[in-house]
């Protein structure tokens, strides 16, 4: 829990209102108060259950202006694959090597691509990377034949999303140090991407509630009734 003087300041800085997203990501970089780049989070809470799969929300976008993170990838792939891989940029490729280094215990990267015909073999390792979220999946277009296009969607700023067991969707959308214009475009991205995704079998209201904060800072509630209005959600 936040208790420091500087939290207390900002959180007073922020107020109980409700904002828009313009004035939201503005509140946010006002009241990050941190030596570093802070990263920047939208917490979406989803009227959904995901323990019915038909109700799990869980995809990539590509952000218009990145994370401002520099992202390091893995490439899982064998033959004519692990030459694509190594001339689209990606900063580790290989296959056993790998599995056996994190089987070992190494995790360096931040995520990992992988060819479908190395499945078999990588789908052993669901203990190790499930729980971090990097294991590789189809639905997030880790898992493909197309290593150059999934190399370069990561790094032009994709991430990826997956509601928990309360409903909740969690995404950095940048830092800080970015404009109020491209932490907007990026949240409204982001925030557009989940209400197309919207589960047939949701009923009532889908997005109840939208949070905006700082590593550091105190979180921002957006305007549910603009957001619907601008979302038609």
């Amino acid at each position: 829990m936040h208790t420091g003087k500087k939290y207390s300041q900002s959180k007073g800085k922020a107020g109980k209102a409700v904002y828009s997203v313009e004035n939201g990501v503005k509140a946010v970089k006002e009241c990050a108060y941190a030596k570093f780049d802070e990263t920047v989070d939208v917490v979406v809470r989803l009227g959904v259950d995901p323990r019915h799969a038909e109700q799990m929300v869980r995809g990539t976008v590509v952000l218009p202006h990145g994370t401002g993170k520099a992202v390091k990838i893995l490439v899982l792939a064998k033959g004519e694959k692990e030459k694509e891989a190594q001339a689209n940029g990606a900063d580790w490729v290989g296959c056993d090597e790998y599995i056996e280094k994190i089987n070992g215990g190494w995790l360096e990267c931040d995520r990992i691509i992988a060819t479908p015909d190395v499945m078999g073999t990588v789908s052993k390792l669901g203990r190790i990377l499930g729980p971090r979220g990097l294991m590789p999946n189809p639905k997030t277009g880790t898992v493909t034949f197309d290593i150059a296009r999934a190399i370069q969607e990561i790094k032009k700023g994709q991430i990826t999303f997956k509601v928990d067991k309360f409903g909740n969707l969690h995404a950095a959308v940048g830092k800080v140090s970015f404009s109020a214009e491209a932490l907007k475009e990026n949240v409204m991205t982001f925030l557009e991407t989940i209400v197309k995704m919207k589960p047939a079998s949701s009923k009532g209201q889908y997005l109840k509630g939208v949070t905006i904060s700082s590593t550091m800072g105190p979180g921002i509630k957006l305007d549910l009734i603009e957001l619907r209005s601008v979302l038609r959600a």
